[in-house]
């Protein structure tokens, strides 16, 4: 038997599958429900409304999604590589944000013991400047917000062959977006 702590996680985890999928207009508690082997009364107990669920599905996918990486002052064009990985073996975080997104969510901002994920971003940026690793030209937050495009441009693209498990296709991908972040925060001398 499982304790309300292990039913909750088990509804999350169904509730992510059926959101990155459909969406919350499209998605279903009774599919959720059947998913998680419990009733729709027990996932209404938890959660209160489909709507409550969606936002804790989405909170928790951006929390993990951005704390999963965090840029070095040394190696930020890496970092939007890196993103890119993520963003392959984790696509249904990328759906997530876009779901809410479409929804008129705001998502709340992520955070990591307590501080806000993007000002560890802007500090490792701050930090790549002062070492003259990035062009000091950026504004550190405009420079976050442009290479988390780079690195999830591929997830954006409307042809539904961007999604590819092909290792030579995603290694080619992962080296453009890599040097797209290379040139973008190159210091102009």
């Amino acid at each position: 038997m499982r304790n309300a702590k292990e039913l909750r996680a088990e509804i999350l985890v169904a509730a992510r599958t059926e959101f990155a999928q459909h969406g919350l207009a499209g998605a279903r508690i009774d599919r959720i429900a059947k998913s998680a082997h419990a009733s729709k009364e027990r996932l209404y107990a938890h959660f209160g409304d489909k709507e409550t669920l969606f936002r804790e599905v989405v909170n928790a996918d951006v929390a993990e999604f951005f704390g999963a990486l965090t840029p070095r002052p040394d190696a930020v064009a890496e970092w939007v590589g890196d993103l890119y990985d993520l963003m392959c073996a984790r696509p249904e975080h990328q759906r997530m944000m876009t779901w809410a997104h479409l929804e008129g969510f705001i998502i709340e901002e992520p955070r990591t013991d307590g501080e806000p994920i993007a000002v560890q971003a802007i500090a490792a940026i701050e930090a790549a400047q002062a070492d003259g690793h990035v062009d000091r030209a950026w504004q550190p937050f405009d420079l976050l917000v442009t290479l988390l495009g780079v690195g999830l441009a591929w997830a954006h693209w409307p042809d539904p062959r961007a999604a590819t498990d092909d290792p030579t296709l995603v290694a080619h991908r992962r080296a453009v977006v890599v040097e797209a972040a290379t040139r973008v925060i190159a210091t102009r001398g």
